[in-house]
């Protein structure tokens, strides 16, 4: 008999859906699934479902690699 391995849990902070609270019982949110938990939401997804969240989006990628056009040698903005 083949057994599986084990399915993972998505990193929900690579998730756009992903938050974090001011509540030290439930630091955890996912906006997608409207929920707040101590856990991961991806892990309590998994441990409710069995499968890895469907709902996981990965965040727009930021290009840091430009300056802004105002900014001045001193670090101000002008």
């Amino acid at each position: 008999m083949h057994k599986h391995p084990p399915q993972s849990a998505v990193n929900c902070m690579k998730c756009q859906y992903f938050r974090i609270t001011w509540n030290p019982t439930h630091p955890r949110a996912c906006s997608a699934l409207g929920f707040k938990g101590r856990e991961m939401p991806s892990t309590e997804v998994l441990r409710a479902s069995g499968q890895p969240c469907l709902l996981f989006t990965p965040k727009p990628s930021h290009n840091h690699s430009h300056t802004p056009k105002d900014h001045t040698p001193n670090g101000w903005y002008g």
